[in-house]
């Protein structure tokens, strides 16, 4: 069994990454693409009663991962627009929306165990909980927070994303406060390429922790409210 099919075998780890902790969103009506195409930093129209976010991706784990993202919220809606860079080739990469702690992004002081990797359970004091899965198409609930087969993958190390969604009010407050956090997941520390190592995953020990680890990270900054 490759790493990819193990990655969507390990769908029930997602627990340890807060899915219990917050009630399921239902997707709505969206798109997405992956790949070149329009920059997350394309404008966002902004009606009375919303709330406009900004996001700025810096890498981790000595990732090359950078990127920014919008999030234009109104009610429950989210219309999220994410460009990435500097990613994994051609890899599956989860993303999610967290909350429920410092609301920011570990720095590789995070790293306790001196395993060479902040892990997500060594960032997760900082961004907390996942309240929201980025995935292309279907849930956006925690519960599908290692849905690896609904997450985009990268062509030439960048994605595009852009999908309308339905959040939980978790993510909405959070959103609303400026203190959801985006995180980007799985790495290549080693530089072979793909998702491999020594180091296995804090989620499930099958996995290499390249899987799993956290590539870029933002805190989503409420800019505009209306």
């Amino acid at each position: 069994m490759n790493t990819l099919t193990r990655i969507g075998a390990a769908a029930g780890a997602a627990a340890l990454l807060g899915a219990g902790a917050a009630m399921p969103a239902q997707a709505h009506d969206g798109h997405h693409h992956g790949g070149s195409g329009a920059g997350a930093g394309a404008a966002v129209a902004v009606h009375p009663g919303s709330t406009l976010g900004f996001a700025k991706v810096r890498e981790l784990n000595g990732s090359d991962a950078w990127g920014v993202a919008t999030v234009h919220l109104k009610g429950q809606k989210a219309d999220v627009r994410l460009s990435a860079f500097g990613l994994v080739r051609n890899a599956p990469h989860a993303m999610h929306f967290h909350a429920g702690a410092r609301g920011t992004c570990p720095t590789g002081a995070a790293d306790s165990n001196d395993d060479g990797f902040v892990s997500v359970s060594e960032g997760h004091p900082f961004y907390g909980d996942i309240v929201t899965s980025l995935t292309t198409s279907g849930d956006t609930s925690p519960a599908s927070g290692l849905a690896i087969d609904r997450f985009p993958t990268a062509p030439r190390g960048r994605i595009t994303y852009h999908r309308t969604i339905t959040v939980d009010p978790a993510a909405a407050a959070a959103i609303r406060a400026g203190n959801a956090v985006l995180v980007v997941h799985g790495v290549d520390k080693n530089g072979s390429g793909a998702y491999d190592g020594p180091v296995v995953s804090d989620l499930d020990p099958s996995l290499p922790m390249e899987a799993t680890a956290p590539a870029g990270c933002g805190t989503v900054r409420a800019l505009l409210r209306y």
